[in-house]
């Protein structure tokens, strides 16, 4: 049984990504996406990252709830 936490910073781990709270906080205030593009289409991510998002929320996995925290965060009005 897997027993990663899922967080914000351990999402960032999963996506190969810097997950403290400052790299996390820069990569949030540098980052967004348009509401009309999904996460995964966001043209900053490697196919790997993709990947990951896109198992992550279409087999309603663990890490749902926690892409869908990021993609909220990623949609500045």
């Amino acid at each position: 049984m897997d027993t990663t936490p899922v967080d914000l910073s351990h999402l960032f781990e999963q996506l190969g990504l810097d997950s403290s709270d400052e790299a996390i906080a820069q990569f949030i205030a540098t980052h967004d996406i348009d509401h009309h593009i999904h996460l995964s289409q966001a043209p900053f991510w490697t196919p790997a990252q993709k990947s990951f998002i896109i198992e992550g929320l279409e087999a309603d996995a663990l890490w749902t709830e926690t892409i869908e925290q990021l993609d909220t965060q990623l949609r500045k009005l």
